[in-house]
């Protein structure tokens, strides 16, 4: 009588596995539920901004007076407020006390003063819009080598098994192999989509500052020639 082959696949893989190969999986569920989370986070903060970002554009293309970028300010100070709508009123609280603060800080002119706090609120908003995309770039480039390290790990462990088990021919060798492998592919099932993620985000911040910094120039104007 045949003995009853014996099952093989990932979940027999993880009741094989000793506690290196079940950390190793716990660290790559980590890094995927990180990448789901950012990607998510940012996908919905993306949507509210883009709708702000058009309406601050279209507003400052007519505007022609300081009170009508304050209605584009409107609102800046809030957290949930828009890089525009904080660079506006960033603009605008500079502009009010100008010329106070440039005797302060060194006898500034009050052009001088408000393009360098532009420039801060620039950069402010460039390490916001940055946020989580150091993981994102992280678990890109780490996730494929824990799935690698985690097949190695599986290998030996199969091996070292096969030989104490003096049994080795090739079905009680490819099973365990084909096993170990799972982990290589796991780790590819991480770091493509944060690496997708990671590039989708970095081109957005890039066309997103383009016009952050039209749109200082447009009020840096509005403001001094008024």
């Amino acid at each position: 009588m045949n003995p009853v082959p014996q099952s093989i696949g990932f979940a027999h893989f993880l009741a094989q596995s000793d506690g290196v190969g079940k950390v190793l999986l716990g660290i790559m569920i980590l890094m995927s539920v990180i990448t789901w989370y950012v990607i998510l986070n940012r996908l919905l903060s993306a949507r509210g901004q883009k709708l702000a970002m058009d309406r601050a554009l279209a507003a400052m293309s007519t505007a022609s007076t300081p009170a009508e970028l304050e209605a584009i300010a409107q609102g800046g100070d809030a957290p949930q407020a828009g890089p525009f709508q904080r660079l506006a009123a960033q603009a605008l609280r500079v502009s009010h006390s100008s010329a106070a603060q440039a005797q302060k800080e060194g006898a500034l002119a009050p052009a001088e003063f408000l393009t360098r706090a532009m420039r801060n609120c620039i950069e402010e908003e460039t390490t916001r819009m940055e946020n989580g995309l150091a993981s994102l770039a992280s678990i890109a480039s780490s996730a494929p080598f824990v799935g690698l390290f985690g097949t190695v790990w599986g290998v030996y462990n199969a091996l070292v098994n096969i030989g104490l088990s003096g049994q080795g021919t090739l079905d009680k060798v490819a099973g365990p192999v084909g096993e170990a492998l799972i982990m290589t592919a796991l780790g590819l099932a991480v770091a493509i989509p944060a690496a997708l993620a990671y590039n989708a985000f970095v081109r957005r911040n890039r066309l997103v500052q383009t016009k952050l910094n039209s749109f200082a120039h447009d009020v840096f104007a509005l403001i001094t020639r008024a």
